[in-house]
């Protein structure tokens, strides 16, 4: 068949990075991370997360071609003072410590959960 592998779709080749930058020439305090290996989900959530920054004057991302897995995701930033890189860097951290919450919640409630079935169970 002419499908490719499955594991080309996150498997980084030899050669590959995960991510590369390329600042722009023609915008200043802008530049171009290209994320191998990835989609739309991962770009739409940084994307997001930097619109939230204002630091960041422009944030948006374009994928190539659905059979390669790249995302290009653009940052313009406000001032000069304030590097893509920077603004890249701390939306991954906010959306890390955003996920760290999210799975504390999700972890209480199913404990909270638990608990109030494991009783409700007992007096049967």
């Amino acid at each position: 068949m002419n499908a490719p592998e499955r594991s080309s779709a996150f498997l980084l080749d030899d050669d590959e990075e995960k991510i590369e930058y390329q600042p722009d020439t023609k915008v200043s305090n802008a530049g171009t991370f290209t994320f191998n290996k990835e989609d739309h989900t991962v770009a739409n959530l940084l994307r997001m997360q930097l619109l939230r920054d204002p630091a960041v004057k422009f944030a948006g991302y374009m994928h190539p071609h659905p059979l390669i897995h790249k995302i290009h995701l653009k940052i313009q930033t406000t001032t000069s003072q304030v590097a893509p890189a920077e603004t890249l860097s701390a939306a991954i951290e906010d959306l890390s410590n955003e996920t760290d919450h999210l799975l504390t919640q999700v972890t209480d409630a199913i404990d909270k959960w638990k608990k109030e079935n494991e009783t409700g169970m007992m007096g049967m």
